[in-house]
């Protein structure tokens, strides 16, 4: 079980880490399931997808995080001056992330609506006595928003897979938002039931933004392993 309370098949080995996008600034590198972003406590977790980037890449610098449990594309600057612009970029909103889930149960849109996209508008806060949990919260919590599209349904295993584009970026969103509509993501055992899975289901498939430097369009992509 990873620190964050979901399952993993096994733990990740050094060549599993490779770049899908890599010029003189930036690089987009897809994270396995069961690794850290970053280093956590102690030297048994110093194990991290920006320790091992470090080690083909001396100056690349963390902008943002995954899950430990959920896999796919992280963008990591290689001067401190394009990690300032990605940063301001992720915190304007002006970088757009995509994701794919399965989660339990059959998840279809809602009538009435009209570009293929539903959304859960639902307020997080963490929740500090159970951490690493977060939680809905209606008085406290900040606001958060995620938009989802159904993309299948599987009769047989009784699960939806969904496209999932987070509008805010708070900790856990996307898995407590929608265990909040009843639709647990498989192998979310944080905050799922247990069911098996050996890992989360969720992977971040597409990241597009403007290159920090260049101003090029670039829609980044690395499909969904499950």
């Amino acid at each position: 079980m990873t620190a964050d309370g979901s399952a993993q098949s096994e733990t990740p080995t050094p060549d599993a880490l490779h770049a899908l996008y890599e010029d003189a600034h930036l690089l987009a590198l897809d994270k396995p399931a069961g690794l850290l972003s970053v280093p956590g406590r102690g030297p048994e977790r110093a194990d991290c997808l920006s320790a091992r980037a470090q080690q083909r890449w001396p100056d690349a610098l963390v902008v943002h995080r995954l899950d430990q449990a959920t896999s796919g594309l992280m963008l990591l600057a290689r001067s401190l001056p394009t990690q300032r612009l990605l940063g301001a970029a992720f915190a304007e909103r002006r970088i757009a992330k995509r994701y794919e889930a399965l989660v339990h149960g059959r998840l279809d849109l809602p009538a009435g609506t009209t570009d293929g996209w539903a959304e859960i508008d639902l307020p997080l806060i963490v929740d500090w006595p159970n951490r690493p949990r977060s939680k809905v919260d209606h008085d406290i919590g900040k606001p958060s928003l995620t938009r989802w599209q159904p993309l299948a349904y599987d009769a047989a295993r009784h699960v939806t897979r969904l496209a999932l584009a987070p509008v805010t970026g708070r900790s856990h969103q996307l898995r407590v938002h929608l265990q909040a509509i009843g639709h647990p993501i498989v192998g979310d055992t944080l905050y799922g039931p247990p069911d098996g899975a050996p890992r989360l289901m969720l992977h971040a498939c597409e990241v597009r933004l403007a290159h920090p430097i260049t101003g090029d369009a670039l829609a980044l992509q690395s499909p969904a392993p499950f």
